[in-house]
């Protein structure tokens, strides 16, 4: 399964699609968002999102704070939440640097807006993913959706993924645990794998909210096509996604790793160009460990294995032991088949 975002094609065949997650780790500064897509696009990500949030439009006032928060969301988000103008000049200065732009809508309006700016794809977070009546009124404004999957049940996702395939939405699905950070026993990657086999209609890639890059990278060798981490300037800024966030450098190490890993992801067994002369003299052939005079029947205590790998190779020896020397045969000669008689 693939699809494409902003010409981009994402999933069979093509390599993992890179998110940079931005969420609020901008606290509502345009400039450090501004810098964050100047950082994304150095580090070689495909794509940095950003979040719309219309805090009344998404939650009531007095809605439950996680525990990721030191003050209640309704309240943090009215403070630091992007309005949709900065959204527009974020996505502007995206594509005049040639990194695509998206962002995850809180609400059905705050999705309607975005399109007002033609975002190439909708990312739905894991706590809309069951929201089937937005969802599906997202899907007409006919773009392709990203959906996470934290906090959720395999019959669950099977109802999301019924819902949008069966409107042709291009779809991904990401793999995500919506803990910050997990527990990396609940992390269960190869689900990844059983999302594959289940869901043969969407894409299938990795949510990561681990401080760290290791589970992004065995993500991709189990097949994820999309890998979203979150990222932040700077580590010691306080935050919601702080805990869950890998800055620039680690960013770009992240994505030269999945290039690296990507690049190394064949199948097929063979001796490479760069093998060949290696075995010249890697290889084992046999080689006289004892003077062996001309007409003596060879004996395995006369002949070893050793390098170079020019002369008889050393797996045909049962086939040297017993023949005749046609010649004397010095301590450390490499035999080649002219140093025995004919039969």
């Amino acid at each position: 399964m693939a699809f494409e975002i902003a010409q981009r094609r994402v999933g069979d065949g093509a390599p993992a699609y890179i998110i940079a997650e931005g969420c609020d780790n901008h606290l509502g500064n345009l400039a450090t968002a501004l810098e964050m897509v100047r950082q994304a696009k150095l580090a070689g990500a495909d794509a940095i999102k950003f979040q719309h949030h219309l805090p009344d439009e998404e939650m009531l006032p007095d809605a439950p704070m996680s525990d990721n928060f030191q003050e209640p969301l309704y309240e943090f988000l009215k403070k630091h939440a992007l309005t949709l103008d900065q959204h527009r000049q974020l996505k502007r200065f995206c594509d005049e640097i040639g990194i695509t732009f998206l962002c995850t809508p809180f609400s059905l309006k705050a999705a309607q807006e975005l399109a007002t700016l033609d975002v190439a794809a909708y990312k739905i977070g894991s706590g809309e993913m069951t929201d089937i009546p937005s969802l599906v009124r997202i899907a007409a404004l006919g773009r392709p959706m990203i959906v996470s999957t934290g906090m959720s049940s395999f019959e669950e996702i099977d109802r999301t993924y019924r819902a949008l395939t069966d409107r042709g939405t291009p779809l991904a699905l990401l793999n995500c645990v919506s803990e910050y950070p997990p527990v990396y026993e609940d992390l269960n990657l190869d689900v990844v794998t059983r999302m594959s086999e289940r869901y043969p209609l969407a894409v299938i890639g990795h949510s990561d909210h681990t401080p760290d890059l290791y589970t992004c990278f065995a993500a991709v060798t189990l097949g994820a096509a999309i890998i979203e981490k979150h990222v932040i300037l700077d580590k010691r800024q306080p935050g919601p996604d702080q805990s869950v966030s890998i800055d620039f450098r680690d960013l770009a190490n992240l994505v030269d790793g999945i290039r690296k890993i990507e690049a190394a992801r064949g199948d097929r067994r063979a001796v490479h160009g760069r093998e060949a002369a290696i075995r010249t003299w890697a290889f084992r052939s046999l080689v006289a460990v004892q003077p062996i005079p001309a007409g003596a029947v060879i004996t395995e205590d006369m002949i070893w294995s050793k390098r170079p790998g020019t002369g008889i190779p050393s797996h045909l020896m049962a086939e040297v032991i017993g023949r005749r020397a046609g010649r004397d045969l010095p301590v450390h000669t490499l035999l080649s088949w002219d140093d025995l008689a004919a039969d």
